[in-house]
C-alpha cells in the first residue's frame, strides 16, 4: 500500500541538557491517501507536535517525514515555505481569520498564494457559506468563521488537510458539522485528514485511531464500527 504520509523513526527533541524535552519518541507511522486519522492524547503527548512536522512548520530532531513524496527533512526553508503555501491545509482551534476582511477576501488570501487554486465562489457554496460570503468574521457564528476557515485550507488544493483541535472552541452541535464536512471531504475528494484532539469522543467518526502518550504511539488501530456524521 502506497503511503501519502510516511514518518520513519522520528524523534523531535527541544532544548538542551537538563532542559532537554523529548516531544515524540521513535514514531513509525504511514497514512495511506485519503484517510480520516484522528490522533487522540493529553495535554504535551505530541500530538501538535506531529501535525507540526507534517506540515513542515518544524523538523524532526532525526528521522524522516515525507508527504506525497517529497521528504521534508531534505527540502530547504525556502522549499518548506513553498510546500506548505501548496501541499498542506491547515485549520486551528481559533480560526485565525483577518478581522477586516470578509469571509470571501479570507478564503482569496489563502487562493493567491498559489498559481493555481480551486474556484473561491464555489469553495464557499460547498462549506454551505454562499449567503455569507460577504460578512466579516464579527458577523459569523463560530461554526461559520471555522466554515471560512475550512474554505481557506482547501482553495489550496492540499494534499493533506492538517486540523487542530477544530472543534475545540465550538459547541457540540456546530462542532459536529465542522467534523462531518472534513468527514465529507476526505470520502469524496479523496483527501487525508488528519485531526488531533484531546476529546476521546471524535474518534467514533475516524477511519483510523492514533493515540500518544508522553510522545510515544500507544495505540494505532483501525476504527471497528465507524460513525459518519451528517453534514447539517
Amino acid at each position: 500500500m502506497q503511503h501519502d504520509v510516511v514518518l520513519n523513526s522520528v524523534n523531535k527533541v527541544y532544548g538542551h541538557g537538563p532542559l532537554e524535552v523529548r516531544a515524540l519518541c521513535h514514531l513509525n507511522i504511514g497514512i495511506p491517501a485519503g484517510q480520516f486519522v484522528v490522533v487522540l492524547g493529553p495535554s504535551g503527548s505530541g500530538k501538535t507536535t506531529l501535525l507540526n512536522l507534517i506540515g513542515g512548520l518544524d523538523l524532526p530532531t532525526s528521522g524522516l517525514v515525507r508527504v506525497a513524496g517529497v521528504d521534508l527533512t531534505r527540502l530547504s526553508e525556502r522549499e518548506l515555505t513553498y510546500y506548505r503555501r501548496t501541499r498542506a491545509g491547515f485549520i486551528f482551534q481559533f480560526f485565525n481569520l483577518v478581522p477586516t476582511l470578509i469571509a470571501r477576501e479570507n478564503v482569496l488570501l489563502a487562493a493567491q498564494l498559489v498559481s493555481k487554486s480551486r474556484d473561491v465562489d464555489k469553495l464557499l457554496e460547498a462549506v454551505g457559506l454562499k449567503e455569507r460570503a460577504h460578512h466579516f468574521p464579527s458577523q459569523l457564528s463560530g461554526g461559520e468563521q471555522q466554515r471560512v476557515a475550512v474554505a481557506r485550507a482547501l482553495v489550496k488544493d492540499p494534499k493533506v488537510i492538517l486540523a487542530d483541535e477544530p472543534t475545540g472552541s465550538l459547541d457540540s452541535e456546530t462542532g459536529e458539522g465542522v467534523l462531518a464536512l472534513l468527514h465529507r471531504l476526505s470520502r469524496q475528494e479523496g483527501r487525508t485528514v488528519l485531526l488531533v484532539t484531546h476529546d476521546a469522543s471524535l474518534a467514533r467518526t475516524a477511519d483510523r485511531i492514533i493515540r500518544l502518550k508522553d510522545g510515544e504511539v500507544i495505540e494505532d488501530s483501525l476504527n471497528p464500527i465507524m460513525v459518519t456524521p451528517e453534514v447539517s
